[in-house]
């Protein structure tokens, strides 16, 4: 027989409706799963919230079941937890009540005031996840997660409600298992399918955390319907729905929490995110950005770089400083290539000799030194010295598995360089074009260094999700996130803004901080108008290749395009050239601007692996007077030249 939607009220001669002492004054909200009321408790004479289950307990397991969840979660200790003053059974409907003088629901504050700014709802949803991210880690869940479960007090502090409850039958999912495996005596298993259902439920409720999220900055329902959970179960990998914040909304959203958003109901589950906790350091770090201001992005590395440094240095680097400079007949451009071997040192030389209390030494006209070899002639091998002895050792607090992925990008960002100085037009330092190269990954580096579990986040956002075996032969390839989306994401900052923050912060000023940006992909090339732009467009041009470069070559290692080729199929034959077509893009797009061709790219790239390999420098630029010829009118422009 099929349980009332809501608890029948005792009879009474009074008109106010009962449930068990409780007067019910109204109903605050429901779902599909559960019930919220307000109630006067006439022992006491106060108001109560109460919620219960809109279907009763199918059988008395279910209903141990539901108070046995409840209880648990009732014996957690959080500021963004409501604590449950009485946790009972009235003629077999379960229920839990909280005090009402914290505040209303969030449901009732909405009615009043139904377009909270971005950074209120931000700030509400950030204290939602560390509630549940406490809970979680406890080993509790929501399962209901609902506008209506959320009490805010007049500050805008927020609580979660109804925390362990169950919806529907109120019954365990993994109860049938549980049943089987008690039967059996099976305790791991009945452990096992604890924690998986667990998991699920976890996942659940950060998902309805950005379904929660799309609901305040737009302003209504997404897709039309108000139950969070029902909505969630249309999602992916539930659903086939697609949900994301539309453009018009009651407040501009920002890009970068936009993109936080986005990725909270992404219509690829892998895309979601992890937990609760990874949640709320995105938004959290959105948070300290905006408060910030413009200077953000420094504000959040600065405590890091002061304990950390910016990188770690490479093994033995002073001892091999003091070698260099012991060397009779040692030139200093020679010890300038050995020190750019190390990022590391470079950049402390860099910043150094950039800061304000030397640059005060020079004037405040001075341009900032961009080559190693003007850092090495202001600060003398003393400053060198110490420099050195100031960095943080290999691998600094770098696990084994981190310090391997910062090796690799290290790697990666010096073949970039050393393709630069490959590419560069005749008569350009081929120092100034390395470093330039260099810290256009600056963020990068930063990130993988000071973020690493975030930085591998980005990098998943930013590869293409696996092709759907059921999709269609002519459905379109879709891609990853652009770096700027993923970090947006992940971190609430952009990687780039990250690196351009240190980099001023170091003294280098507007020219280079130009330079050091990468050209956005999705824009055309356009003609370089002086020394900077050829400088950048160098640089870009070099990172792209080597982007391409290793993109083609995991591409073809994922199709198994050597055993294809063998076989001469017109898979291997496609799978070969989309990977030309991808190495060649680069060249395509930097002919005009740079004179470049896919045989100048490759070969530039074949004397970046030479270079890295043997550390010998590059030695002249591949385009000789061809790239003069080609670049025109670009000026001489001190220390670029």
């Amino acid at each position: 027989m099929t349980a009332p939607a809501t608890p029948a009220a005792a009879p009474s001669a009074q008109t106010v409706p009962h449930f068990g002492r409780f007067e019910l004054l109204r109903l605050l909200g429901k779902s599909q799963g559960t019930m919220v009321w307000l109630v006067n408790d006439p022992r006491t004479q106060q108001q109560l919230v109460l919620s219960l289950p809109r279907v009763q307990p199918v059988d008395p397991g279910a209903l141990e079941d539901w108070l046995a969840q409840v209880h648990q979660a009732g014996r957690l200790a959080h500021p963004h937890l409501a604590r449950a003053v009485e946790v009972a059974v009235q003629e077999h409907w379960p229920y839990q009540a909280v005090d009402r003088s914290h505040g209303v629901l969030l449901s009732e504050r909405l009615a009043e005031h139904p377009h909270p700014s971005p950074l209120e709802a931000v700030g509400w949803l950030c204290q939602v996840l560390e509630g549940l991210a406490f809970a979680h880690d406890a080993g509790s869940a929501h399962h209901d997660l609902q506008l209506h479960s959320l009490q805010i007090s007049d500050a805008g502090r927020v609580q979660v409600m109804s925390l362990g409850t169950r919806g529907a039958s109120g019954a365990s999912p993994s109860a049938p298992a549980k049943a089987a495996a008690r039967g059996a005596d099976r305790a791991s298993l009945v452990e096992a399918d604890a924690l998986r259902a667990h998991r699920e439920a976890a996942g659940c409720d950060v998902l309805a955390c950005g379904v929660l999220l799309h609901r305040l900055l737009s302003g209504a329902s997404p897709l039309e319907e108000p139950d969070v959970m029902k909505v969630g179960r249309r999602l992916p990998p539930f659903g086939h729905d697609f949900l994301r914040l539309p453009w018009s909304t009651p407040h501009p959203i920002p890009e970068a929490l936009r993109a936080i958003a986005n990725r909270s109901t992404s219509s690829q589950p892998t895309q979601h995110y992890v937990n609760a906790r990874s949640f709320l350091r995105a938004l959290q770090g959105w948070l300290d950005a905006e408060a910030l201001g413009s200077d953000g992005p420094l504000e959040l590395m600065l405590d890091r770089l002061r304990t950390v440094g910016v990188l770690p240095a490479g093994p033995g680097i002073s001892s091999r400083i003091e070698r260099l400079a012991g060397m009779d007949g040692q030139h200093t451009e020679e010890i300038s290539h050995h020190i750019l071997q190390d990022m590391a040192l470079s950049f402390e030389l860099l910043r150094e000799v950039n800061s304000s209390h030397v640059q005060g030494t020079q004037g405040p006209a001075a341009a900032p030194v961009l080559t190693i070899r003007r850092a090495m002639a202001l600060l003398g091998l003393n400053g060198v010295r110490r420099a050195a002895n100031s960095l943080r050792q290999w691998p600094g607090p770098l696990s084994e598995i981190h310090a391997k992925a910062l090796r690799a990008l290290m790697d990666r960002v010096r073949l970039a360089g050393y393709t630069a100085q490959a590419l560069r037009p005749a008569g350009y330092d081929g120092e100034v074009v390395y470093l330039v190269t260099v810290l256009q990954n600056l963020g990068r580096l930063l990130a993988q260094y000071h973020f690493p579990d975030e930085f591998e986040q980005i990098r998943r956002l930013m590869q293409s999700p696996p092709a759907d075996p059921d999709a269609k032969p002519d459905a379109p390839v879709r891609a990853g996130w652009s770096e700027s989306e993923a970090s947006f994401a992940v971190l609430g900052i952009d990687i780039e803004a990250l690196g351009a923050a240190v980099a001023r912060h170091w003294g280098l000023g507007e020219e280079m901080l130009h330079m050091i940006r990468c050209l956005p992909k999705d824009r055309p090339v356009r003609s370089p108008e002086g020394d900077s732009d050829v400088l950048r467009f160098t640089a870009s041009a070099a990172n792209e290749a080597v982007d391409a470069m290793l993109a083609s070559a995991t591409e073809g290692h994922e199709r198994g395009e050597p055993s294809l080729a063998a076989s001469g199929s017109a898979a291997s034959k496609a799978a070969a050239a989309k990977a030309a077509a991808l190495r060649n893009l680069p060249a395509q797009r930097y002919a005009k601007s740079l004179g470049l061709t896919p045989r100048g790219v490759q070969e530039a790239l074949a004397t970046a692996r030479e270079a890295v390999r043997t550390g010998a420098p590059v030695q002249s630029g591949a385009l000789g007077s061809r790239g003069v010829c080609a670049l025109g009118k670009a000026g001489h422009d001190s220390g670029l030249r």
